[in-house]
């Protein structure tokens, strides 16, 4: 079955996970994607272990599951592009593909000519992605960037941990790379919507991407709170800045959540829980009083579901379709009958794991759907093959290339 974007090519020069993760949907969605990588290395993340994949005999197996986690679907080549002939053969590969996706330092692949203008006058429909921490323009262009720096930087980590007044308060990090997975995903949008004009314009163009945009975006509510007030948001831990109640709460034996979004969600929950006079409570009647009160209010709820276990309370919350939920660890996420039934976890054979499983795509089309053609690929696994049948190289140039160190084949 085709999918949506079957018959484009991508050249993925990207590594460890805003770009990868952007090429990963590509793959998923039909695309031929290349990933181009140095030899004997590879990507940086194929390092980032343990743990690693097993093998079906149960040893560690030396691919990532860091790696792993952002690069299915693709065909690894192994290409020296710091040297004139991978150069050469990079280019070649960009002549007659559709997009190109880079997280180079700004102005790096200018020095290879791989950069946009070059690429451009080769391929002038090609749709040339560039990831970087800070964009290409701006005092901070040059410098590299990451996830956890531009968490800091965009204002993120000082609206998420829990306040200074509280044990453990502080900044903190968000337990995935945010930064880098948003990026990647607002990275897919841009360059989707680039495809869109060329069918128009029949040009190619450059989507400039920066993680620090992305983030400052990604503040949402949060930096609309402060340009409406002039005040910079705190941090409110588990609960939510213009919302109460939506939080954390204590059962007798665990922490549950519960988000009630609307008045009229509050009035269900009081009268399910066997309060049903809190909202009549003129602290309590409207959501705008609720935060006036928030502290008032959490403690008395605390102290109303310390007396009961957390799977009783949230299945008389449920019963009156307000929402509320356990707090899983991931095994207990993934074994969600939910998950299960969204095709959440997938089975993709690998060639030293038979059994190997993924996530799977969140993305569900009912024309052209997600398709999962291969595992995460081992390093240089389809150099001959794309280079024989995209470039047309016989077996004594590929040999030649080998023994210079040009490119890197596997066995």
């Amino acid at each position: 079955m085709s999918g949506a974007l079957t018959g484009i090519t991508v050249i993925d020069l990207s590594r460890v996970l805003a770009g990868p993760w952007c090429g990963q949907i590509f793959a998923d969605l039909g695309a031929d994607v290349i990933k181009v990588e140095r030899p004997v290395a590879g990507d940086d993340t194929r390092s980032w272990g343990p743990p690693f994949m097993p093998t079906d005999e149960g040893s560690p197996s030396g691919e990532a599951s860091y790696y792993q986690s952002a690069n299915r679907g693709k065909r690894s080549v192994a290409i020296d592009i710091s040297r004139p002939e991978g150069q050469d053969l990079a280019r070649r590969l960009v002549a007659d593909a559709d997009i190109l996706i880079e997280n180079y330092k700004s102005g790096s692949l200018a020095r290879y000519g791989l950069d946009y203008a070059t690429l451009s006058a080769i391929n002038p429909r090609l749709i040339y992605c560039s990831i970087t921490g800070f964009g290409q323009t701006g005092p901070r262009a040059a410098e590299p960037g990451y996830d956890f720096i531009v968490q800091g930087l965009a204002g993120l980590m000082s609206i998420t941990g829990e306040r200074d007044d509280r044990p453990g308060g502080g900044p903190q990090k968000v337990g995935v790379a945010v930064a880098d997975l948003m990026t990647g995903l607002y990275a897919t949008i841009a360059v989707q919507a680039a495809l869109i004009a060329r069918m128009t314009t029949g040009r190619g163009q450059h989507c400039d991407m920066a993680l620090l945009d992305v983030q400052v975006a990604a503040l949402a509510n949060q930096s609309m709170n402060y340009l409406a007030t002039g005040r910079s948001p705190g941090r409110y831990g588990n609960a939510h800045a213009n919302i109460v109640p939506y939080q954390v709460f204590h059962a007798s034996d665990r922490a549950f959540i519960i988000a009630c979004g609307n008045d009229s969600q509050f009035v269900a929950l009081c009268g399910a829980i066997g309060l049903p006079a809190l909202p009549q409570d003129p602290r309590f009647v409207r959501n705008t009083d609720r935060i006036a009160h928030r502290d008032t209010l959490s403690a008395l709820l605390e102290a109303h579901f310390a007396t009961a276990t957390a799977d009783e309370w949230i299945a008389i919350i449920q019963a009156v379709k307000v929402p509320v939920g356990p707090i899983n660890d991931v095994a207990a996420a993934l074994d969600e009958p939910q998950v299960a039934a969204r095709e959440m976890v997938v089975a993709i054979p690998h060639p030293l794991n038979d059994a190997f499983q993924m996530i799977g795509s969140p993305i569900k089309l009912s024309d052209t759907p997600v398709t999962y053609r291969s595992p995460p690929p081992m390093l240089g696994e389809h150099t001959d093959a794309v280079l024989t049948d995209r470039l047309g190289l016989s077996g004594e140039e590929l040999a030649a290339l080998a023994a210079a160190g040009i490119i890197d084949q596997r066995d």
